[in-house]
C-alpha cells in the first residue's frame, strides 16, 4: 500500500499523507462529493477531480499488485524465480510490462517450439544461436530421429527455428526496445480495401492516409477503427517509415539485440531467416495488435472525456426556474404534443394540435395554445428542437404577437433523450395513463425549468453530446458519466421535498432503494421539515445520513441551516458564531457586512479546521447559492428554418449543441447542426475548443459553406473573416485524394505521407448527425 500511495501522490502532485487519508475514506464507503466538500482537513484539500483520478488509479494499481503477487508465486512454484527476475517483476509499473515478463513462464498450449524442445532440438537451436560459424545443414544431421518425428535435416532446422522464434517473441527486453522505437517513430497507415471505394465513401479522407502514431487524435483514431471493423480500411503500424524495407529494418534490430553474426558466417543466412520470421510471424503481429489496442484505448479515453465535459456543461446549464411552462413536442403528420406543468413540474394539462401539413389547423391550434396559456397562467413556452420545431416556433411567435398581455417567452429546447425518458419505467410509473408521446412534451417543459433535475432521469449515454460514444467501452463510459452526473447533482444540491427518485438516487450516500424510500416517506408523512427527519426513513442509517445530509436542502423548514450546504455536523460552528455576535442564526444568514468581518481562525477546532469554517462563512453569506449561470436564450433568425435557407456570409445566433476535439457544433434552428472547426473558433491558437466554448453557450456564427445534398454546414466564429466565392467553391469541391482504386496494403510498402489534417467533416459530421437523430 505504501508503494501505491507514493505513486499516486506523485501522479496527483500531492503529499503521500493526503493520498493515504483519501484512500482510507474511500475504503470506508465515503463518496467523492462528500470527501471533496466536507473532509478538506482530512485530505489536505484534494478537489473532486483529483479524488476521481485517485479513485480510478487506485483500482488499477491494486489490480497490478494482485497480479504481481500471483505471477511471483507462480514462477516461484515452477522453481524458475531468480533474483534478477524477481527484481524486474517488482520494478515494472504497468500491466503490459508485467505480462511480458510472465510470458515465458505462462502456462500455454503446446506450441511448435515446445514440440521441438520435446523432440530434443533445443541443443541444435542453442548451438546455431551461439556460434554462427557452424554449418546448419551439417549440424542438423546429428538430430535426425524418426522416432521423434525428425525425418531429415530440414525438419530439424525448422524445429530449431521455432524454438528461437518463440524465445525472441517472449523476450521482455526486446519487446520493450521495439515499443520504445515504435512509440518514437511508428506511423499509422490506412488504405482502402479494394472494391470498397464506393460503399466506404464517407471514409474517403483515409483511403490513403498516414500519420505519426502518437499524434493521431481520438476522433480520427475511432473513425479509422470503425472503418476497419466495417471492412472498409486496412490499418497497419509501420515501425520505421523512413526506410524502404521496414521488415528488414526490424529483423536487423532483433539481430543487433542478440549480437547475432548475420553477415558472412556459415549460419548467417539461416539466422537471418529466423529473425525475419520472428518479426513477421510473431513480433510484428503481437506489437501491431498491442499498439492498435492501445490506440483504441487512448482514443476511447479521449472520447469519453469529451462526452463527460459536454454532459457536465449540459447538466449545469442555467435553469429557467420555477415558472409555469408549456412544452411542445413538435410533429407534422402526428401533430404537436402539448403539456403544461406548474412551477414545481407537476403536470396540469395535455393536448395535441395539428397546425402543420397535412391537416394545417393553424388558427385552431393558436386558439388552443392561447386558451391553455390563459387558463394556467403560463409564463414560458418550451419547444423541442426536432422535426417541425421551426414551424412550431413560428406558431408560438404568432401567439406572442396576438396576445402580448400574456407576457410569454418562448425558448427552443434540446429534446435529445426525451423519447428515452418517455418509454422508461420511471415515466410509466409517473404517468401510467399518459400516452408515450405526451410524456415527451412533459420532459421538454421540465428540462427548461431545471435541466439537471430532468436529465438525470435519462441514461447519460442517451443524451446526444458524445463523440463516437457507441464505439467506446460502454462500462467505462457508463462509470465516467455516472460520476459526472453525481458531481453535478451534489454541486447544485437537491430540494428533498421536490426531488424525484432518479434525482435523489444521484445524491451522495443514497441509492435507488433509499431514494424510493425517501419519496415513500414524503408521500405518507408530508414534506420534510428538518434534516433529522431523514433518519426516520427506512434503511437510511447513520452512514448514509452523514454522506447525504449536506447535499439535501429543506426550504422553509424549522432550521434555516437546513436550506444551506452547511452539514448538520457543523451546525455547532454556526451557533458559536451567532453566540459571539449575540444574534439569532436567522439574522446571521445573509448578513454580508458582519460575515465579511469574521476571522475564520477564531472558530476553528480539532474537528473543524480553517477550510471548513471558511466554507461555512461563505455559505452563510449566500445560503443555497446555485453554481449554475444566469438563464439566457438564443434568438434564431426569422425566415431561416431549413438548411436551404442558409446563405454563405449570413451571421446567425445559435446554441453550441456539442463540442468535440476538432471543433464545436452549433444549432441555428435549421434541423442540422453546423461545424465550427477549431481553427475558426478564435483568432488565436487553441488546442482545445473548450478553451473558448462549451455546450449550451449562445454564440454568433458566420456561414462559410452549405452542402444541402450532404446536409453539411460550416461556420466560423471569426465574424470579421471575409468569405470569397473562390473560398466557397474550393470548400465545396470533392476530396482531391486519389480516386483510383488503391493497391492492397503491403506491409513493406510505404504509403504517401499525409499531414493528418484532412477535411474533418465527412465521417465526424455524419456520425454526429446520426447520433443526434
Amino acid at each position: 500500500m505504501s508503494n501505491i500511495s507514493a505513486r499516486l501522490a506523485h501522479e496527483l502532485n500531492a503529499k503521500e499523507q493526503q493520498v493515504i487519508a483519501a484512500t482510507a475514506l474511500l475504503d470506508e464507503g465515503a463518496t467523492v462529493p462528500f470527501i471533496a466538500r466536507y473532509r478538506k482537513e482530512v485530505t489536505g484539500g484534494l478537489d473532486d477531480t483529483q479524488l476521481r483520478l485517485l479513485e480510478q488509479r487506485l483500482g488499477y494499481l491494486r489490480e497490478l499488485e494482485e497480479r504481481r503477487s500471483f505471477i511471483l508465486s507462480t514462477i516461484k512454484e515452477q522453481g524458475k524465480l531468480s533474483d534478477s527476475l524477481s527484481a524486474d517483476i517488482h520494478n515494472v509499473q504497468s500491466k503490459t510490462e508485467l505480462e511480458d515478463l510472465y510470458l515465458p513462464f505462462k502456462p500455454k498450449r503446446r506450441t511448435k517450439g515446445q514440440i521441438a524442445i520435446e523432440a530434443g532440438l533445443k541443443p541444435l537451436a542453442e548451438a546455431l544461436f551461439n556460434d554462427a560459424t557452424l554449418s546448419p545443414e551439417q549440424l542438423a544431421q546429428d538430430y535426425v530421429n524418426d522416432q521423434n518425428g525428425i525425418s531429415d535435416s530440414k525438419a530439424a532446422l525448422d524445429g530449431a527455428k521455432f524454438i528461437l522464434m518463440e524465445r525472441f517473441a517472449e523476450d521482455a527486453k526486446l519487446l520493450a526496445k521495439f515499443r520504445r522505437h515504435i512509440q518514437q517513430n511508428g506511423q499509422l497507415e490506412a488504405q482502402v480495401v479494394k472494391g470498397k471505394e464506393d460503399s466506404g465513401n464517407k471514409y474517403r479522407d483515409y483511403f490513403e492516409h498516414s500519420e505519426k502514431l502518437t499524434k493521431v487524435p481520438s476522433h480520427r483514431a475511432l473513425a479509422m477503427l470503425r472503418a476497419r471493423n466495417e471492412g472498409i480500411l486496412q490499418l497497419v503500424i509501420n515501425p520505421e517509415p523512413d526506410v524502404a524495407e521496414p521488415q528488414q529494418f526490424c529483423a536487423q534490430m532483433i539481430a543487433d539485440h542478440y549480437q547475432l553474426n548475420v553477415t558472412s558466417a556459415n549460419a548467417s543466412a539461416w539466422l537471418m531467416t529466423v529473425v525475419q520470421w520472428a518479426w513477421k510471424i510473431k513480433l510484428s503481429l503481437h506489437l501491431e495488435n498491442e499498439f492498435l489496442g492501445s490506440l483504441r484505448e487512448t482514443a476511447e479515453t479521449g472520447a469519453i472525456d469529451v462526452f463527460a465535459k459536454n454532459l457536465k456543461d449540459l447538466l449545469m446549464a442555467a435553469p429557467a426556474g420555477p415558472r409555469v411552462t408549456l412544452g411542445i413536442d413538435p410533429g407534422l403528420r402526428t401533430g404537436c404534443k402539448i403539456a403544461v406543468v406548474d412551477s414545481t413540474g407537476k403536470l396540469l394539462s395535455t393536448n395535441t394540435i395539428f397546425p402543420h401539413a397535412p391537416q394545417n389547423h393553424w388558427d385552431k391550434s393558436l386558439r388552443t395554445l392561447e386558451q391553455l396559456c390563459r387558463q394556467h397562467k403560463v409564463q414560458l413556452i418550451a419547444i423541442g428542437n426536432g422535426t417541425a420545431s421551426r414551424e412550431s416556433d413560428k406558431l408560438a411567435s404568432e401567439l406572442l404577437k396576438a396576445a402580448p398581455e400574456l407576457a410569454l417567452s418562448k425558448i427552443m429546447v434540446s429534446e435529445a433523450g426525451a423519447s428515452v425518458y418517455s418509454a422508461s419505467e420511471f415515466a410509466a410509473n409517473e404517468f401510467p395513463d399518459l400516452d408515450v408521446s405526451l410524456r415527451g412534451a412533459v420532459s421538454i417543459a421540465r428540462r427548461l425549468q431545471d435541466p439537471l433535475a430532468e436529465l438525470v432521469k435519462i441514461e447519460p449515454k442517451s443524451i446526444g453530446v458524445g463523440q463516437y460514444q457507441h464505439d467506446v467501452s460502454q462500462s467505462q463510459l457508463g462509470q465516467t458519466l455516472t460520476s459526472v452526473v453525481e458531481d453535478c447533482v451534489n454541486s447544485v444540491g437537491v430540494d428533498v421535498n421536490m426531488a424525484s427518485a432518479p434525482l435523489l438516487t444521484r445524491v451522495s450516500g443514497l441509492n435507488k432503494t433509499l431514494a424510493n424510500n425517501i419519496v415513500k416517506y414524503r408521500d405518507e408523512h408530508g414534506s420534510f421539515t428538518a434534516r433529522n427527519q431523514l433518519k426516520k426513513v427506512e434503511r437510511l442509517g447513520p452512514k448514509a445520513f452523514e454522506q447525504a445530509a449536506g447535499f439535501l436542502r429543506i426550504l422553509d423548514g424549522k432550521d434555516p441551516l437546513d436550506a444551506s450546504s452547511v452539514h448538520p455536523e457543523a451546525y455547532p460552528v454556526v451557533k458559536q458564531i451567532a453566540q459571539q455576535k449575540a444574534l439569532p442564526v436567522t439574522e446571521l444568514i445573509g448578513n454580508s457586512t458582519l460575515l465579511n468581518q469574521l476571522a475564520a481562525n477564531d472558530f476553528t477546532s480539532e474537528k473543524f479546521g480553517l477550510p471548513t469554517v471558511t466554507d461555512i462563512i461563505k455559505e452563510l453569506d449566500k445560503p443555497g447559492r446555485d453554481p449554475r449561470p444566469e438563464f439566457k436564450t438564443a434568438e434564431f433568425k426569422a425566415g431561416v428554418e431549413k438548411i436551404s435557407d442558409l446563405e454563405v456570409g449570413m451571421i446567425l445566433e445559435g446554441v453550441v449543441s456539442n463540442v468535440a476535439n476538432f471543433g464545436a457544433f452549433v444549432d441555428v434552428g435549421v434541423h442540422q447542426d453546423g461545424l465550427v472547426h477549431i481553427s475558426a473558433i478564435t483568432n488565436k491558437f487553441i488546442s482545445d475548443p473548450r478553451e473558448v466554448v462549451k455546450a449550451g453557450d449562445i454564440v454568433k456564427v458566420k456561414v462559410i459553406e452549405v452542402d444541402v445534398a450532404r446536409k453539411r454546414i460550416s461556420f466560423t466564429m471569426r465574424l470579421n473573416d471575409e468569405i470569397t466565392p473562390q473560398d466557397t467553391q474550393a470548400k465545396s469541391k470533392p476530396s482531391t485524394q486519389k480516386s483510383a482504386a488503391p493497391k492492397q496494403h503491403n506491409r513493406s510498402a510505404k504509403p504517401k505521407k499525409d499531414s493528418g489534417n484532412a477535411a474533418m467533416g465527412n465521417a465526424f459530421a455524419e456520425a454526429f448527425a446520426k447520433m443526434k437523430k
